[in-house]
């Protein structure tokens, strides 16, 4: 996209995802913590 002027406009939001996530231990603890990390919970059969 660009502005009326020509320039090139960024987005106003961060990338979903980034390979340097300095937050990930954190947010893994915290969900641990609580219970409700995904791949601690056992595997449901179908």
């Amino acid at each position: 996209k660009e502005t009326a002027a020509g320039k090139i406009t960024e987005s106003a939001h961060p990338a979903r995802f980034s390979p340097d996530d300095k937050f990930s231990a954190q947010r893994v603890a915290c969900k641990k913590r609580f219970g409700i990390y995904l791949p601690a919970l056992p595997q449901k059969p179908m």
